[in-house]
Parts: C-alpha cells; structure tokens; sequence
C-alpha cells in the first residue's frame, strides 16, 4: 500500500501501470492547494502512449477527495467507459478497482457519431464534444445560487483520441481553447516527431492565462508494432460492441463458450419501432421515413431522440446502440436488438447510420438466421 498526502491508504497500481511520476501527476492535479472551482484536466498525446490509463488513475485519484467526477470520454475509437462510435459525458462515483479492464457504464449524456474513427467527419466530431462540454458546464460547473444553492460542483477529466497531427492538431487546439482547462496533461513518446509542441502550444499568448502544464513519459504499454496494435484496436472495438449488446441478455446468465452467447443473443426477443415515427440520419442528411428502409439493414444504428427539450443546435441525444434486423415496410416496423428499455424506445424518433462494422461473430450468426 502506498500513503497519500492525507495520510490514508491507497491501493497499489497494477505493476505494469505502477510509475511514480504519473501518480505524482495524479496528486498534484487531485490535492492542488486550490480548491474552488474543482480541476478540468485535459490528458492529450499521441497514439497509444498511455492516455487512457493515466486518466483512470487520475479518476481513481480524484475519487479520493470528490465523490463524483465527471468524465468526458472523447475517444470515438477506443472508448473508456462508452460503446464505440459515440462520444459519451459520464458521471462517475466509484473507482475502477483494475485499471487494465474494460469498463461499460451507463453514460449522463450521449452523442452518436457514428464512426470509429474522428478523422471521418472531423467537424461533427468536435461539434459533438462542444455539445458535452458545454452541458457538463451548465449542470455541473456552474453555481446556481437561486435554484440550488448548495449545488457541488464536480472535477472533469477530457479523455482525447491519439489524432494530434494534421487536421487533428487543429481540432485538438480548438479543443482546448474551448474547455479551458485548469490541468493540461501531456503524455510524451521517445520518437520526438510523434509528440506534441513543446509549451502550452493551444495558446497565442501563454503569459495570460494559468494553465498548470504537467508532462509525463508514455506508460509501459506503449509498443512500436504498429500493425499489432491495429489488430488489437479492431479486437478491442469488436469486444466493446459485444460487451454493449451483452446487456440484452440477464446479468446473471452465464455461457460455456463464443457459440452458446451468440445463440443465446439470437433468441433475444426483438423491438419493433414504427417506420413512420422516425427519420434516418445519414451523413448529416436527414431522410424521410420512406427511405429509411434502404441501407439499414443488418447494420448497427444510434438511436436518439430529437424532439427532447434537452436537444439544442440540433444535436439529438442519444439513448443507445441497436443492430438492424430487419425492415418491413408492409407493416410500418423496423425490427432490432437492443438493450434501450421499451419505454425510452418509444420516444426515439431518430435512427442514425454509422460506418461501425457489426462484429465477424455476431454477423454470421445473423446469416445463418436468414438462411434458415
């Protein structure tokens, strides 16, 4: 066990995440002499060098001194705590014990992107966090001393994707200009032509404002073999997805093997939404009803709700994943699996095509359906 500045126990980090000078980033972000407003940390770098690690730590960390954080997951790709293709804002109570396990979670806010990958639109990609953001300030980073008085303000940790060149360092100084953070984290690689501008690169005039600069080493994880990690990502991608539509079957269900999940998911009841009661969003273009049909089928959607009080600028809120199983227009249906409880599904009114390919496994079995 190792000792915090309070005197108090905490965990050891699993060995291949344990370093000292990231958990001294941690501390000094978590135990600033400065208590009021809470910490923004803005963690950014390149490509697996050890981004989202950090930030679970640091989520650790700050869970030690508030008891909610929140986490904006930005990361469309590789996703901390959301399903792939969506930027998520979650709020966050308790610490995740193993920082090397995948964790889902129920996020506060959602947007569905669509991609896994920011470079696929990257102006709807950065509208999309704005989007988050600025909810995230209004519900929980501003006091409202006439409604809620007592309001506690929550710490915010901004989780970014390894895009940092190109039109990627754009976006990401557009980023940071926007959030203003308190804490700016910056995660460092050997190769020097990978990394970021030295500095607090975001801004005209660095004299001007306090920004508190933290620069840490890549973690261990950090690997030259390339076309392994691309392997991996498009494993950890499958698993993530998988993981999301686990949840349409009890907790409590357990399976032998691969097989026995995929047969058990195929049994799933499906949900009916009327053709008529949504549009389809592909693209940015909104398209009537009667065309919703075409391209839709076995494909993994976002399911959102654009009529709801709480869209604004046009940007709908989304409430789930669903995976397409089949369209039948003679019957004004549109048949799919989905975790999205029957009484949120009636108020989505939205169906949003993505780019995001359904797992090999989950696929196939879809095929041998039809066939049968």
């Amino acid at each position: 066990m190792r000792e915090k500045r309070d005197g108090s126990a905490q965990a050891p980090l699993p060995r291949n995440l344990s370093s000292p000078s990231w958990e001294a980033a941690a501390d000094n972000i978590a135990y600033d002499s400065t208590s009021f407003p809470p910490p923004i940390t803005f963690i950014c770098g390149p490509a697996n060098c050890g981004k989202s690690s950090f930030s679970r730590l640091l989520l650790n960390t700050l869970l030690k001194r508030y008891k909610r954080v929140a986490y904006l997951d930005t990361d469309v790709g590789q996703p901390e705590f959301g399903t792939t293709g969506c930027v998520s804002l979650h709020i966050i109570d308790k610490q995740t014990p193993d920082l090397t396990i995948l964790y889902l979670k129920k996020p506060e806010r959602c947007v569905f992107f669509g991609h896994d990958s920011a470079k696929k639109e990257a102006k709807t990609y950065f509208s999309s966090i704005i989007f988050l953001y600025d909810y995230f300030c209004r519900e929980f980073y501003q006091k409202d001393e006439i409604d809620n008085p007592c309001k506690i303000l929550l710490p915010l940790i901004i989780n970014t994707s390894g895009w940092v060149k190109g039109t990627g360092y754009d976006v990401l100084v557009a980023m940071l200009q926007h959030t203003s953070p308190t804490h700016v984290v910056k995660v460092c690689v050997s190769s020097e032509n990978k990394n970021l501008p030295n500095g607090m690169f975001w801004l005209e005039n660095p004299q001007r404002k306090s920004v508190n600069l933290i620069q840490i080493c890549a973690g261990n994880e950090t690997s030259h073999r390339p076309e392994i990690m691309r392997k991996e990502a498009r494993m950890l991608r499958d698993i993530r997805i998988i993981a999301y539509f686990r949840q349409c079957l009890p907790r409590e269900m357990y399976f032998l093997n691969h097989k026995e999940f995929c047969d058990k998911l195929a049994s799933v009841p499906l949900n009916g939404i009327p053709l008529s009661s949504v549009q389809a969003n592909h693209n940015d273009c909104q398209v009537v009803s009667s065309v919703v049909s075409q391209g839709l089928h076995a494909s993994i959607v976002g399911l959102a709700v654009k009529s709801s009080v709480l869209a604004e600028n046009n940007t709908p809120w989304c409430v789930g994943l669903g995976i397409i199983r089949a369209v039948d227009p003679s019957k004004d249906l549109l048949y799919l699996l989905t975790p999205v409880h029957p009484s949120t599904l009636k108020k989505v009114d939205l169906v949003i095509q993505s780019t995001i390919d359904i797992p090999l496994c989950l696929q196939q079995k879809q095929q041998q359906q039809l066939e049968e």
